[in-house]
């Protein structure tokens, strides 16, 4: 029985890292991109052409999230590099390292 129990909380872990790194941040990307529009103004030209000019508090909640994304990113390559090398990475100190493993 207890082999079950430890073979669904490893399945819930996966599942979390996946709904993280899988599918979290294509959601934050288009919250992102929607973070544009946020105040923005459509002004038309003589050509009668329309163009979108996002507002300022847009462009920043817009970079923020962008951010937040290439963080996520990045901090997924650390722990895919690390672990090739034989290291891990720790968060005992909130900001990760990389640490020998154990």
């Amino acid at each position: 029985m207890r082999s079950l129990e430890l073979a669904l909380l490893g399945a819930g872990k996966v599942l979390f890292a996946g709904l993280v790194f899988g599918a979290g941040l294509p959601v934050v990307y288009a919250l992102a991109m929607r973070a544009l529009t946020i105040g923005s103004s459509t002004v038309v030209d003589d050509g009668g052409r329309a163009h979108t000019q996002p507002s300022t508090l847009g462009r920043a909640l817009a970079g923020l999230l962008i951010a937040l994304i290439v963080g996520g990113v990045v901090l997924g390559l650390v722990l895919i590099v690390a672990s090739g090398f034989g290291k891990a990475v720790s968060f005992e100190h909130v900001i990760p390292t990389i640490v020998d493993e154990k």
